[in-house]
Parts: C-alpha cells; structure tokens; sequence
C-alpha cells in the first residue's frame, strides 16, 4: 500500500502527526490459531461478574423478547442501510413508516421522521428547529434535563453559539411554574420539559405548556417512550415538539450504544422536521407505495441550506423498536410500565425504611428515584458491587451539592429475589 500511494515508509506517511501523539512501538502478541483464540476469547470473557442492574440515566435494562433479536437479524434487514433508491426498498420503506406511525401513537403526534442518532442528538435538532420557526435565540433547559443530553446540546452549538442556553435551577428536582414564567421573555423560542426527567420525577408538563405558548415560544417535551404506557402522550397536554430515546424499545443497552432517536411534532411544523420522512401512496396501478417524501430539505440534495447536516436514520434500531412495540401492543406496553412503577415505588418504600436512608425529592415518579445516602454515594455504589449488584449512579459526578445522592432505577426485569438482594446489601452498608 505504501508502494501504490508513493511513500516510503510508515515513518514517512505519519510525518506530519507530531511525535507527542504518536503511539510509539506496539507490544502486538504473537498470532494464534483459530482455537488459540477462541480459548483467550473465553478466558477473557470469564472474567466479566454478571451485575444485577439498577443503574439508569438514560439507558435501562429492559426485557428485549427473542423474536426481535430473530426477526431483526434476518439477513435483507441486517444489510439494510438507507434507503436512497426509495422505490428499490419498499420493504425497508414500509418497515420506517409502521415506525413512525409507532412513534406518532406513542408520543400523541402528528409527524414523526425515519429516526435519528439517539435521544440527545433528537432534541439537539428539535432545539435548532425551535430557534428556526420561531426566529428567537434563547431556548430554557431546566437543570432537570439529563446532564449528558445538556452537554451534547453545548457541544452541537458551541461553534455556531445560537441558540443561547439559559440554565433553570430545579432545587426541589422539578420545575417551578413561576420561576419559568418569569424567564419567558421575547427572545425565548422554546421550553425543554423532560418527563419523567432526569431524577425520574414527573413535570406539571399542560401547566409549563400553556405558559410556554402564552409567551410565543414553543415546548419541546423530553420523555421516555416506555414511560407513555401509563403517562399522558406529550401531544395530549400540549407539546410542539417531543423527542426520546427509544434504547428501552428492543434495543440493548450494549455497553452504552447504538441508541435510537425518536422525533415527533405537530402536523404545522412538517416541513421543519430533520431527517428522512416515509410517506404512503399509490403507483399508476392503483398499488400501496412506500416512498421517501420531502426530501428536498435533506442534505443530499439541499447541502449547506439543508434542515440538518447531522441526521440520518438508524433503520436497524428502528426497525427493532417497532417489531417490538408490535408485539407488546398497546396493553402489554402499559403492563410493563406498570411493572416499573410498582416495582420502583416497593423498593423505594422498603429502602426509606432502612436508618438513615430517605428520598431525595418529593413529588410522584416513574421508575427513577434519587436515593439520599447516610453517606457518600460512591460509598454505597462500591460496596454493592462486591455483592454483584449494580446500584445506581452517584450522583455528585453531575453535581457536588448531590455527592450523598444515588439514581436508583428499576424496570420490569427485575424479580422480587434481587430487590430483597439489594435491601439486605443497602443495610449493610453504614452499619
């Protein structure tokens, strides 16, 4: 390779990296046989403790039946990328419009798109859609917001510096009616809610709605879409906009990725929407068509005066997302949200009623709860994992004023034996 493009050596071809960054000589190991390395493979495997998981933060051990992993790794899904020849890929087509009529339903929107990155780069472009309908700068994030979404937000716009972020303390965990009202002036184009938010609490969202609009700005709802099997859909208590992250749909935590963006809105804002849109219609024949529809605000025909030049869709976890919807339906979705808030709510009782131990805000919750440690947070999240349990997040890596304060999250897969494991680990702790 070096011949064909004209260099003489490696140390020719990486010049121009500076030597600082260079990695120097690598220590490879000598090359083994195909049952040499599948032996390593399992030693290293071997290696790993099963962990009983009760952290969350915005990824959640979830149920994934078998027949999504069997259906999605089907080979002409597998293979699928994007479908740039529409009328090639009606399979394909038809598979993101059962999705974005899933999301739709979901969220009690009009319009949703094929997808996006995950739930962080959603409302990324849900905000810079806001700032572009409204013709305003500032956006509201309530510190309530997942500090990890709050922070690719500060990363997408760093350089182009609009829109403005204006941070809204939450000290009770949620958001205060009147404290948003007053920084509801002209130049705010939209009001992020996040419910459940960030320590699992739920918003008075028709309330901050209406104060959002009254103002000229719009609302951009941030909300899980497991949780919309017993909460009102963002749409029904006035949202503009609503956005999540759908990994909690079929999709498997896998060490943190690839996650799933949903994006939805109300039928006025269509044409401001990012990402690829799949429409039905009907060929010279009379025959159901699938095609891609408003494609002439897309980046491969519109360039830099594109909607986004950072979206596309991620067809597999989609589809994923969608044959599992399917299969649960309507009623087997609520039956899982149930579960998670029965479950969050027993251990949350059964764990205030340790010495020392208390929740760290008030207000009702989903399967998210902030746990107020006698302790150090760390403390607790140290000496669980010596008993194989997973208990959360400390939360003083966000915020130090939190450093006794652990996310604690509990979904529908977990059984009563590894609740009794953590009650029985957690009383342990501060002896």
């Amino acid at each position: 390779m070096l011949q064909t493009i004209g260099v003489g050596s490696m140390e020719e071809l990486l010049a121009q990296v500076p030597e600082g960054l260079r990695a120097g000589e690598l220590a490879w190991p000598a090359a083994l046989t195909e049952p040499d390395l599948l032996a390593h493979a399992r030693g290293l495997a071997a290696k790993n403790r099963p962990l009983v998981c009760f952290a969350g933060g915005g990824a959640q051990d979830h149920y994934i039946p078998s027949a999504v992993q069997a259906l999605v790794q089907r080979g002409e899904y597998l293979t699928a990328y994007t479908p740039y020849q529409a009328e090639a890929s009606q399979g394909l087509l038809q598979a993101i419009y059962e999705f974005q009529s899933s999301v739709c339903a979901l969220y009690g929107m009009d319009v949703a798109n094929a997808s996006l990155y995950d739930g962080a780069t959603a409302l990324a472009e849900a905000v810079s859609a806001a700032a572009r309908i409204t013709g305003r700068h500032k956006i509201l994030l309530p510190d309530s917001l997942n500090p990890s979404w709050r922070g690719v937000l500060e990363t997408v716009f760093r350089a182009k510096g609009e829109p403005v972020f204006e941070r809204v303390p939450c000290p009770k965990g949620r958001l205060d009616a009147a404290e948003v009202e007053a920084r509801l002036e002209g130049t705010v184009a939209a009001l992020v809610v996040a419910t459940p938010n960030a320590y699992g609490l739920l918003e008075t969202g028709e309330v901050l709605a209406e104060k959002a609009h009254a103002a000229g700005a719009l609302l951009i709802a941030v909300a899980d879409p497991v949780s919309l099997g017993v909460l009102e859909a963002p749409g029904a208590w006035g949202a503009d906009i609503a956005v999540g992250d759908g990994q909690g749909l079929g999709n498997a935590l896998n060490y943190g990725g690839p996650h799933l963006g949903l994006f939805a809105c109300r039928r006025a804002l269509l044409r401001h929407v990012p990402g690829r849109i799949c429409g039905k219609t009907t060929d010279a024949e009379g025959r159901r068509g699938f095609v891609l529809t408003l494609q002439a605000r897309e980046q491969h025909i519109r360039r830099e005066r594109a909607a986004s030049n950072v979206c596309t869709n991620v067809s597999l976890c989609a589809l994923a997302a969608t044959i599992h919807l399917a299969l649960l339906g309507p009623q087997g979705l609520r039956e899982v949200a149930e579960l998670c808030v029965d479950k969050a709510h027993r251990l949350a009782e059964r764990i205030c009623g340790l010495p020392g131990y208390r929740l760290r805000f008030e207000g009702p919750f989903f399967n998210e709860f902030v746990l107020e440690c006698p302790g150090p947070a760390r403390r607790v999240r140290d000496a669980l994992l010596k008993a194989g349990i997973l208990a959360g997040i400390p939360l003083e890596t966000f915020d130090e004023s939190l450093g006794n304060s652990l996310l604690v999250c509990v979904t529908e897969t977990r059984t009563e034996e590894e609740l009794d494991r953590y009650v029985a680990a957690l009383a342990g702790v501060f002896p």
